[in-house]
């Protein structure tokens, strides 16, 4: 008998390679680990001697591609930050819209308290940064702290076991799903460039089309994929951020599937009976032609039964989780600290520790997350408006604020629109790294000492 978690696939020997590389997929904290991984190697390779010059100019060098009279060119950076980050707000754009049809955010009063926490873990932090920074440039960088990393923050609490329990592991996932949205939105209204309306206008026009496509039944996912592609860009050339175009073409996939639970057990039972019937043998060879139908039927009844929206996000999950966010860090991590020897390394690092844009995005992710998300649950529960998430009490829910200080994908994203100048980006990057360390221990800690009594009735049964 095939155990839970072994594959039928025959252990050749590049599936005995893989096999250790799939366990540690299978880990839920596997996602932050190479986050974590891609950041050391960005501050490593950028702080090890020439290695400054080396980082930008393996990061800036140029590419792209010609058809016709149609050229699009950009640095390497940019085609990470402008396109595969793209494929990054897709998903998050498909997990938005999950949530909110079957998730924690379907019911009202069970979306109350994520919602409000992931206001106020977004309200308080952007006013503590412009405590510091109300001038300038640097003032531009409010929205630098308002985002929670998921990865990073899960990924703590995966390592934290028993201690961060399933249903406050569910609270932070909804309210980080809700804190990249408000993320999104800021990027829209507030870090675009000079607009042009007709590629507005067009950009419109695709989108409008998707949905069309959505309503008349159209589920192949290719079609949506080139019309999005098209949408990308459409915004690109709008002065909008391009990877906007992800979590707008995210919201027209099709979220139904095609047939129920039932009439796929039903076609699934018919199938296998005429697999069945056409005799079954051990031998690996090409199967004869009623096999061949009841294979091709089989796949047909499964597609059916999935819909093209949770099977892009099951797809493209993977690849934005261990490829494009590490990919991202990678690229735009490195943050030269090592400047002079000596005491005059000591000097330069306590200067850019008591820079205000350093500190307003320390203390928006550190102080301000915990306390505003902190205030927004205890007035939502004291109005009678939403609950605390099962067998969790104001100790979990602290803990749980202080990782949502945790913010590294959304804010360094941000960082690079609202302070794409030096020194004020690096200042940025130092503090959202900095406060990101201080929150996942001072996070972990709390949980760690939270009263057993708290993680009883939470965990799953």
């Amino acid at each position: 008998m095939i155990g839970d978690h072994e594959s039928p696939v025959p252990r050749t020997p590049i599936r005995r390679i893989l096999y250790p590389l799939e366990r540690f997929l299978r880990i839920e904290a596997s996602g932050g680990i190479l986050l974590l991984a891609a950041t050391v190697a960005a501050l490593v390779w950028a702080n090890v001697p020439h290695g400054a010059e080396s980082y930008a100019h393996v990061w800036h060098t140029p590419g792209g591609f010609s058809i016709g009279g149609f050229t699009l060119s950009m640095s390497l950076s940019h085609w990470i930050n402008d396109s595969l980050m793209g494929v990054f707000f897709f998903v998050v754009g498909l997990e938005i819209k999950r949530e909110i049809l079957v998730g924690e955010l379907k019911q009202p009063r069970q979306a109350a308290l994520p919602i409000a926490a992931a206001f106020g873990g977004m309200v308080v932090p952007a006013l503590i940064y412009f405590l510091f920074n109300s001038r300038g440039i640097a003032s531009e960088g409010w929205g630098i702290p308002m985002a929670t990393d998921i990865a990073f923050a899960v990924g703590v609490m995966a390592l934290l076991g028993s201690r961060a329990p399933l249903s406050l592991k569910i609270f932070i996932t909804a309210l980080a799903i809700v804190d990249d949205l408000g993320a999104v939105l800021v990027i829209a209204l507030f870090y675009t460039g000079s607009l042009n309306f007709q590629a507005l206008v067009l950009a419109a026009f695709l989108l409008l089309l998707m949905f069309v496509l959505n309503w008349i039944g159209v589920r192949a996912a290719g079609v949506y994929l080139i019309v999005g592609f098209a949408l990308w860009l459409a915004l690109l050339d709008s002065g909008m951020h391009a990877t906007l175009a992800g979590v707008l073409a995210a919201l027209a996939i099709p979220a139904r599937r095609h047939i129920n639970g039932r009439d796929f057990l039903a076609h699934s039972r018919h199938y296998l009976g005429k697999f069945e019937s056409s005799g079954v043998r051990d031998e690996l060879v090409i199967p004869d032609t009623e096999q061949q139908n009841a294979m091709e039927g089989m796949e047909t009844v499964l597609e059916a039964a999935q819909s093209p929206m949770a099977r892009l996000e099951h797809v493209l999950h993977p690849w934005v989780m261990y490829a494009i966010m590490p990919l991202f860090a990678l690229s735009n991590a490195g943050v030269t600290l090592i400047r002079g020897e000596g005491a005059a390394l000591q000097v330069s690092l306590m200067q850019m520790f008591r820079e205000p844009v350093t500190l307003g995005v320390m203390a928006g992710l550190f102080i301000g997350k915990p306390v505003g998300i902190l205030a927004a649950c205890w007035i939502t529960i004291r109005t009678g408006l939403g609950v605390k998430p099962r067998g969790v009490g104001w100790v979990g829910l602290l803990g749980a604020g202080s990782l949502a200080g945790i913010g590294f994908t959304m804010s360094l994203f941000i960082a690079n629109l609202a302070l794409d100048s030096e020194p004020y980006l690096t200042e940025a990057k130092l503090g959202f790294l900095a406060a990101s360390l201080l929150s996942g221990i001072v996070g972990s800690v709390i949980l760690l000492l939270a009263p057993r009594s708290e993680h009883a009735a939470a965990v799953a049964p």
